[in-house]
């Protein structure tokens, strides 16, 4: 099977419309696809119950794990408050594609019985949690919004899924996002728009947005997601909630993408092979703590995991905290309440005795950065595309390309550039490291500005979203991908872990997030300081109406 994950950066490459056409007429050729039929957002099934799941929705997947263990509530209540909730909220949400209602509340039966016969399955004994699309899920339709894999049903379960499942959670629903996950809103060419639950009329941001708006609304307690420029990080601030952008290769990628496999002699090809991270999202940095040393480490499968202390250490008092922070990273503008959001956020910091200070971190460019960030994208993923298109896509890209850093490519790709490119970032890694070394954590914002109206694309070809129309940013224009992605993508670019948690809100009440970015491989650290850091700020809320 071809590896159709090729198409991902497409939205960023041409600038005219009959020339992007002119281009896939030759990706037509090249790889036959037919033009896939209109989407089809979630329905409720007819006489499904549709009610309000409170209080039991809001609950933690902590409390709800500890209620179910207690007797407090059975499992198969639970799911069937989610269910129910889904039900309600879910048709003008549109976050969970996949509901397989009748097999969650057997396997809560199950957890229930087993309970009661003493045997009990792990920390998430009978807690329903959600799914991306992209990840393996057994007897379960997993389309990574690619048309041409809209009826796969997978035969075997990823590496995440497995170990939620031996830790005991119930697979509620799969949750939406974009074509290949390859785009900061979720647009979806077979499932449709996911919306924003703060306010319907915006986007909850991508790739992971059908998790976050799931978790926001109650739909669903923990999901999992995936990160290459922003995918959890955006999404959590979008929609007010906590997410973890791991350390590059501290979760498993084995079962991603499933039906997107390229074999060359014999061999499966990982074309993707950095800077991509998997992780959670929740409604509080608890399960974030909970469900990470589920999902991590070496599963032998992905050999590029490796085994690493998991376990808490000691987190100092807030008076030894140090923390650097910056609201401008190569002068891309933040909104003015961005700005001030995150001034305030600060302010309780050094109130409560934190040593404070904006600064950059040195010898780090942040136009390098993102121009490195480009440039591997290319060499790992649009290298796939056959020669003859790879020679259209530099000969015709160049004006839309010279619009962001992020937008690169490297013609003709050759093993030299490749290795050139690796270099490059792992000098950029090491200049974060040694800064991180004398800073607890470096506090940023997540994206230029809250939740924004859709912004819906200027052209879908093979059902990938074509932006060519700048995002305002206060009085000023970005670039689709430097508006939404300059301030998150620099942590792909070295592998850092980041944290998002809830900063404040906006005039009109829209959450506004900032990630807490930590040394590579101190994830279970960079969580307590997190932890610390959030009681101060305290700013999560529901969103209303759920």
């Amino acid at each position: 099977m071809k590896d159709h994950s090729v198409f991902n950066e497409f939205s960023g490459i041409f600038s005219l419309k009959s020339t992007r056409r002119l281009f896939f007429v030759l990706l037509f050729v090249v790889i036959g696809c037919q033009s896939p039929p209109a989407p089809q957002p979630y329905q409720a099934p007819e006489n499904a119950t549709a009610a309000s799941g409170r209080p039991i929705v809001f609950l933690s997947a902590s409390d709800l794990a500890e209620g179910i263990r207690s007797g407090t509530f059975t499992s198969y209540e639970v799911v069937s408050a989610h269910i129910n909730h889904i039900h309600k909220y879910n048709p003008a949400l549109n976050a969970i594609v996949v509901l397989d209602e009748q097999a969650a509340l057997d396997r809560a039966r199950q957890a229930d019985e087993a309970l009661s016969r003493g045997e009990y399955w792990g920390l998430l004994h009978g807690v329903p949690v959600s799914i991306k699309d992209h990840f393996a899920v057994k007897n379960t339709r997993i389309t990574n919004a690619f048309p041409p894999l809209a009826d796969q049903v997978t035969d075997f379960d990823a590496t995440v899924v497995k170990r939620l499942k031996d830790a005991g959670a119930i697979i509620l629903g799969i949750t939406n996002m974009p074509v290949m996950a390859m785009d900061v809103q979720t647009f979806n060419p077979i499932y449709g728009r996911t919306n924003n639950p703060w306010d319907l009329t915006r986007t909850p941001g991508g790739s992971t947005g059908g998790g976050a708006a799931a978790v926001a609304s109650g739909m669903s307690p923990l999901t999992i997601g995936s990160d290459l420029a922003g995918s959890i990080r955006i999404p959590a601030a979008f929609c007010g909630v906590y997410g973890i952008k791991t350390t590059e290769n501290f979760v498993s990628g084995y079962g991603i993408f499933p039906g997107c496999e390229i074999f060359t002699g014999g061999i499966k090809k990982r074309s993707l092979r950095a800077m991509a991270s998997l992780g959670p999202i929740a409604r509080s940095i608890k399960d974030l703590k909970l469900c990470l040393p589920i999902i991590a480490g070496p599963d032998g499968y992905d050999a590029m995991v490796p085994a690493v202390d998991m376990s808490s250490m000691p987190t100092p008092a807030y008076k030894e905290l140090r923390i650097a922070w910056s609201d401008n990273f190569g002068n891309v503008p933040v909104s003015n309440e961005t700005h001030k959001v995150l001034e305030q956020f600060i302010d309780k910091l050094a109130n409560v005795g934190c040593t404070v200070e904006k600064i950059n971190p040195p010898d780090f460019d942040f136009t390098e950065v993102w121009e490195t960030w480009g440039k591997m994208i290319d060499l790992q993923i649009n290298i796939n595309l056959p020669a003859t298109s790879r020679f259209f896509m530099y000969a015709l890209g160049g004006i839309q390309r010279s619009k962001s850093p992020l937008l690169q490519m490297v013609y003709p790709a050759t093993y030299d550039k490749f290795i050139e490119e690796c270099s490059r970032r792992e000098i950029l890694i090491a200049r974060l490291e040694q800064f991180l070394m004398q800073w607890d954590v470096f506090i940023c914002p997540v994206a230029t500005q809250p939740a924004y109206k859709h912004h819906e694309p200027d052209d879908v070809i093979l059902g990938y979203n074509i932006y060519d129309d700048p995002i305002p940013v206060g009085e000023h224009q970005l670039n689709y991908w430097t508006a939404n992605a300059a301030y998150t993508a620099p942590f792909n670019t070295t592998g850092h872990p980041a944290v998002t948690i809830p900063a404040g809100y906006s005039k009109d009440g829209m959450p506004i997030g900032v990630q807490i970015v930590g040394r590579r491989w101190h994830d279970m650290q960079l969580l307590d300081i997190a932890e610390m850091i959030d009681a101060v700020a305290g700013d999560y809320k529901e969103p209303p109406g759920y």
